[in-house]
């Protein structure tokens, strides 16, 4: 039988969990929140707008923080939010406006836990910044060296190589490469132009790419 993970979230006086297959150790989340009971309309909302997304919200906080237990917090933080949230969701895109709220909360967690792990995407090294200008001379059909080196590597050394991207450069690849979301789906979670989803994901695939061809030698 598959783990699950489990969300607490208020209904009455008490608080009830809700199961939702996958992910990742059993641990669960079981913190009961002391935060203002929705009413009625507002549950069914949450049930029909952020509970199908939860697996995905737990992956993309767990890219974000680097771990399961920091993702279970956030999850469960940003549950609480899109809770006192659910009204104001335009009703275009539930999975863009539920992981935003996941992304948002986990930028909060760690501008407080963990400051330096949020680098500005402009704040890189010399040495990335030539490698991605580098990169910039080889967008075509044709795969790239580090696109092939890519392929070559296995998921390991991928994951470890992402964790160590800076956290703006590593949101949009995972959106991206890992959520298989669109263009404009990630500008709208993220919160920033079209154009600045493009430059930033084909700037991370080249950080990564660079992290990559180093660890291979």
């Amino acid at each position: 039988m598959k783990p699950r993970l489990r969300l607490v979230v208020p209904t009455s006086t008490r608080c009830a969990k809700i199961e939702v297959p996958e992910f990742p150790d059993g641990s669960g989340l079981m913190q009961c929140p002391g935060a203002a009971l929705p009413n009625r309309d507002d549950r069914s909302l949450f049930d029909e707008i952020f509970l199908p997304h939860l697996a995905e919200a737990y992956r993309l906080a767990r890219w974000l923080t680097g771990n399961g237990a920091d993702a279970e917090d956030v999850v469960q933080e940003a549950s609480l939010r899109a809770f006192r949230a659910i009204q104001t969701f335009d009703g275009t895109n539930a999975r863009a406006w539920s992981l935003s709220v996941v992304r948002n909360t986990a930028y909060s967690w760690l501008l407080k836990n963990r400051p330096r792990a949020v680098v500005l995407a402009d704040d890189l090294g010399e040495a990335d910044r030539q490698q991605m200008e580098q990169g910039d001379a080889h967008r075509s059909g044709v795969q790239t060296p580090e696109q092939v080196l890519l392929l070559k590597l296995d998921i390991e050394s991928v994951q470890d190589a992402l964790t160590r991207l800076p956290a703006p450069l590593r949101e949009i690849i995972v959106l991206r490469e890992m959520h298989q979301l669109s263009y404009r789906e990630i500008a709208e979670i993220a919160g920033i132009p079209i154009g600045t989803v493009m430059s930033r994901l084909a700037r991370s695939r080249d950080v990564l790419a660079y992290m990559l061809g180093e660890q291979d030698k």
